[in-house]
């Protein structure tokens, strides 16, 4: 065999283990490795390690409103934030988004979560999933002192503003089939609506109708125990460790009183839900 054979024989195997090298660099098992290190730093699949997004609303008092200085505030805010810390993630940005989109956005990946005092029916199930629930209350239709608007009979015939996609807007289909329904992107609007009479009322929350009350004179003339559809936080279906993780947190902040204590900030003088008290305080208003 001539020298110059041996060489070409040497040479193809050296190039020959370099291409086996350089795929098994790439192989499954490697890549794996890096998958396994991506999710031992970001566990609960956020979109930027470290950082919870969060869709809310910038207009829905006492649970999450802009201040004067823009930023967010409320007790939904509060408590998530809190919630947020206690499974290690101190960056929390919340983003103002229109109700009717909201969770739509949560499901395609453009937030981590939806935390707006979302009530959690089997409808919004579909679309995404939440954590336990964390308030329960009324729903209130507003109007003028001068409306003869007096309980749900006097509706009919009515021209009544709801906010696209919420709990107000689905009960209202169900029960006001005489009333005519106006939807709104969110309740500022709505409330203009109704002290310009362009409709005879608005359909909102409890606690977010006493402050416009105390601000534009209007009163509450029908209040509607809703208790049936608690507001959870929404997470984008399949995340379960993320949702695990919150729940647990959650029932911490409930447990040492840290809600109890938000609520008492947020809504004085209003009626305590009993089941989110810690252990040791809950029947004693019974």
């Amino acid at each position: 065999m001539s020298i110059r054979s041996t060489l070409r024989r040497t040479t193809f195997a050296a190039v020959v283990a370099a291409a086996a090298i350089a795929l098994a660099a790439c192989s499954p098992t490697a890549s794996n490795a890096g998958g396994e290190d991506a999710a031992t730093d970001n566990p609960y699949g956020l979109i930027t390690p470290g950082e919870i997004r969060v869709a809310s609303l910038g207009d829905s008092k006492p649970y999450t409103f802009t201040d004067e200085s823009g930023e967010f505030t409320g007790f939904d805010v509060e408590l998530f934030t809190d919630v947020a810390n206690r499974i290690g993630i101190e960056k929390v940005v919340f983003t103002g988004q229109d109700f009717s989109g909201l969770l739509a956005a949560v499901a395609n990946g453009q937030f981590d979560v939806g935390v707006a005092a979302i009530g959690i029916t089997e409808e919004r199930k579909e679309t995404v999933d939440f954590s336990d629930g964390y308030l329960a209350g009324y729903l209130t239709v507003m109007a003028s002192p001068d409306s003869d608007i007096s309980d749900e009979d006097s509706l009919a015939g009515k021209r009544l503003g709801v906010v696209q996609g919420t709990l107000q807007e689905a009960y209202a289909v169900k029960n006001f089939a005489d009333t005519e329904l106006v939807r709104f992107p969110d309740n500022n609007s709505a409330i203009s609506a109704v002290n310009s009479g362009s409709v005879d009322a608005h359909f909102l929350d409890y606690e977010a109708a006493k402050e416009y009350a105390a601000q534009y004179g209007l009163e509450n003339a029908i209040d509607i125990p809703s208790f049936d559809a608690p507001a959870g936080f929404a997470i984008a279906q399949g995340k379960d460790e993320f949702k695990d993780a919150l729940n647990e947190a959650l029932h911490a902040a409930m447990e040492d009183g840290t809600w109890k204590e938000l609520y008492e900030k947020w809504f004085p003088g209003s009626p305590m839900p009993d089941q989110y008290l810690p252990s040791d305080e809950q029947g004693e208003g019974e």
